[in-house]
């Protein structure tokens, strides 16, 4: 027979509702990361620079895809690292969440 104090630690999560708050904040960053890498779309597909001049296609060549982009994509990925491994306990959640 299972005893009680079992039972009652099956029915917990493995992380708390801060870290779960904190995963999805890093979700939306993602997806944000992945909406700023959008677009650019070439006249012609088949054709990467049209007519061989690079000039004629400086949206895919912009700021925002090739810097801007990967580095909020990735800042996502670590964020997301930070909200599996903090210790709810810890003074940076009870600052964030403002909790005692």
């Amino acid at each position: 027979m299972v005893s009680e104090k079992s039972q009652s630690n099956d029915n917990q999560f493995s992380l708390s509702k801060e870290n779960y708050i904190l995963l999805a904040i890093g979700a939306v960053i993602l997806i944000v990361g992945f909406m700023l890498l959008a677009g650019g779309k070439a006249v012609n597909p088949n054709d990467f620079y049209p007519n061989g001049d690079p000039s004629q296609t400086p949206e895919i060549f912009s700021f925002r895809r090739i810097t801007l982009a990967p580095i909020v994509i990735l800042f996502g990925f670590f964020f997301e690292i930070f909200a599996i491994m903090v210790n709810p306990d810890s003074k940076i959640i009870k600052l964030i969440f403002r909790t005692k």
